[in-house]
């Protein structure tokens, strides 16, 4: 049936003004923002993400937890997509971000940690153990040692190159050696997070971890000295020299700094730079400062201009690049 003139300009008018309607739902639809970070950025970022859809509401954010080098990998080798890589050690970002096709242009550094052994009253020799004879008694016989993988997480080779810094601080031959031994593949997980509730439950004594971790946890916990935890960018150059064999080659000792980027081609691009504006600035740095991690005020920057030009305002050139 042939519609009038009348009923046609009605019909025109009704879907005239339905169209806003039509074009307002479709802008209201939420943006999903991807991060992949570090395990151990777990609780931190729960609380920065609670706060940013807080001030975002029409965004959501998803993610997903792990090893760093795996979390790396996940982008580059396994294509999968991810809006924000936020790594347990920077140079994960430089090494595989960075290498061709490149994923990534710039990282920040944002906070940093410690490696320590944690444990409870449950564990071996808890009443004995102290800041000076740590080594010693964790090589003891039948002590049951956790920690994550090395060819996968930062905290995994990190604790090798420790007890490397460790055997020449201490002029203790063997010492990394004697340590790991109670350290076997049957206690190695991807990271060492996963480990916190068999270390809790009595399944293992000691657990390789972050001191952020201990504190969050609230864990008892071994203070090693600044020569050897990796916390402390002014020993850079001594950290060197404790290396630990991989199946990704032999790596070097360096400071503990957690390092975010933007991944090139981020479909949430501009989430993202919202995310990591959070991140750098004074409520993300308060929240890492919170779960127990050294911060930095301003974040220093590797390739800061390549950096969206709001987020170049929050940083400094990184030491030495």
């Amino acid at each position: 049936m042939k519609l009038t003139p009348s009923l046609s300009l009605a019909a025109a008018g009704f879907i005239g003004a339905a169209l806003p309607a039509l074009f307002a739902a479709q802008a209201a639809e939420p943006t999903t923002l991807s991060i992949f970070a570090a395990g151990t950025l777990a609780v931190p970022f729960r609380q920065a993400t609670a706060l940013y859809e807080k001030q975002n509401p029409g965004v959501t954010v998803q993610a997903q937890f792990g090893g760093s080098v795996k979390m790396a990998k996940q982008i580059t080798d396994l294509h999968q997509d991810a809006d924000i890589l936020a790594v347990a050690d920077y140079n994960v970002i430089a090494k595989y971000m960075f290498a061709a096709p490149a994923h990534a242009s710039w990282y920040a550094g944002f906070a940093r940690n410690a490696i320590t052994f944690v444990y409870t009253d449950k564990s071996k020799f808890a009443g004995e153990i102290n800041a000076d004879n740590w080594y010693k008694v964790l090589a003891r016989p039948g002590v049951e040692i956790g920690r994550s993988n090395p060819d996968t997480d930062p905290s995994g080779y990190q604790t090798v190159q420790m007890l490397d810094l460790a055997e020449k601080y201490y002029k203790a031959p063997g010492l990394e050696e004697s340590v790991l031994k109670n350290a076997p593949l049957a206690n190695m997980r991807d990271t060492e997070t996963s480990l916190v509730a068999a270390l809790q439950l009595g399944q293992i004594d000691y657990l390789a971890i972050y001191r952020s971790d201990a504190l969050q946890h609230h864990l008892k916990f071994i203070e090693l000295p600044g020569a050897i935890n990796l916390s402390d960018p002014a020993e850079a150059a001594k950290y060197k020299e404790g290396v630990a064999h991989t199946k990704n080659g032999d790596l070097s000792g360096a400071p503990i700094v957690y390092a975010v980027t933007m991944v090139n081609g981020a479909k949430a691009a501009a989430a993202a730079e919202k995310y990591v504006a959070l991140l750098l600035g004074p409520d993300g740095q308060g929240i890492m400062k919170d779960n127990g991690f050294g911060t930095f005020s301003p974040a220093y920057a590797v390739h800061a201009e390549a950096m969206p030009a709001d987020l170049q305002k929050l940083v400094q050139p990184w030491p030495g690049s």
